[in-house]
C-alpha cells in the first residue's frame, strides 16, 4: 500500500516520515532557540504570546493543557494564571525541547502546578472532557495529521472548553508581501546558519508558514473537528493568526 504523502516545507515526503523530519529540526535547534525566536521575530514572539493568554480567559484554579510547548513560553504565563490551585500540563512530541521547557520553568520557580507529558499531538494519552483549555503555539503546522491533532483537542476538552491556536499564517497586506518574502525566504536562513549553525532549519520554518492552512481554511477545519464560535484575530497584519474554537 503506497504511504500518504504530506508537506515538509516545500517538499512532498511520505506521512510517515514527517514526524521524524520535523524532530530532526527541532533536535537540530534546541539550544539556539530561544535565542532564535528573538532574533527572527525582534521579540515580537513575545507579544503575540503574551496577546494570546491575555485574552484567553484562563482563571485561576482552571485545568490548561499547552500542546506543542517547547520551551515554555506559553506555559510560563498559563502556569502564573491558574494559580496553585489550578493545573497546567505541558506537552511536546520532542523529548529534547520537553525538557528545556522543565528546566525554565523550574529556573523561574515554577513546579507545583505544572506536569509533563511528551506526547503526540494527534495521541493524545490523556483523558477526555478534562481540560478548561487547550493551547497550542506555533505547533499545528508541524503536525502530520492536522485534523487528528484538532480532534484529539476537542475529546481532551471539557464541555465549555476553549482552544487557542497561535499560528504563522497568510500575510493579508499586498504592499508587505514582497519585503516580507525576501526576509523569510533569504535573510531568516542565514540568521539560522550564523546563529544556530543551521540553515535547513530555518528554511523548512518559512517554507512551513507558505503550505500552512490559511486562517479561513482552519478556521472551516476547527469548525469540522466539532468546534462552535470558532474565530480568528490577525496580528502583525496576519503575519501570525489567534484562533479559537470552543466545545459545547
Amino acid at each position: 500500500m503506497t504511504d500518504k504523502t504530506t508537506h515538509f516545507g516545500y517538499r512532498e515526503i511520505p506521512a510517515s516520515e514527517k514526524a521524524r523530519e520535523v524532530a530532526t529540526v527541532f533536535d537540530s535547534v534546541t539550544d539556539r532557540y530561544d535565542v532564535m525566536n528573538d532574533v527572527m521575530s525582534f521579540g515580537i514572539h513575545r507579544l503575540w504570546k503574551r496577546y494570546a493568554i491575555e485574552t484567553s480567559g484562563v482563571r485561576t484554579g482552571q485545568r490548561v493543557l499547552d500542546l506543542a510547548a517547547g520551551t515554555g513560553d506559553l506555559a510560563m504565563l498559563l502556569a502564573r494564571r491558574v494559580g496553585a490551585a489550578g493545573e497546567v500540563v505541558v506537552s511536546d512530541i520532542n523529548g529534547n525541547m520537553l525538557a528545556r521547557g522543565r528546566d525554565r520553568l523550574i529556573d523561574h520557580g515554577i513546579a507545583g502546578n505544572v506536569r509533563y507529558v511528551q506526547a503526540d499531538a494527534e495521541h493524545l494519552p490523556l483523558p477526555d472532557d478534562y481540560f478548561d483549555h487547550v493551547t497550542m503555539a506555533f505547533g499545528l503546522r508541524n503536525v502530520t495529521d492536522k485534523d487528528a491533532a484538532l480532534g484529539a483537542m476537542f475529546r481532551v476538552l471539557k464541555p465549555g472548553g476553549c482552544a487557542h491556536i497561535l499560528e504563522f499564517s497568510q500575510l493579508r497586506s499586498a504592499a508587505l508581501k514582497p519585503a516580507y518574502d525576501f526576509y523569510s525566504l533569504k535573510v531568516l536562513p542565514k540568521l539560522g546558519q550564523w546563529i544556530a549553525n543551521d540553515a535547513a532549519s530555518y528554511r523548512y520554518l518559512a517554507e512551513s508558514i507558505r503550505v500552512h492552512p490559511d486562517q479561513k481554511t482552519l478556521k472551516s477545519m476547527m469548525e469540522q473537528a466539532g468546534f462552535e464560535r470558532c474565530g480568528y484575530h490577525n496580528l502583525s497584519h496576519g503575519i501570525v493568526a489567534l484562533h479559537r474554537g470552543y466545545k459545547f
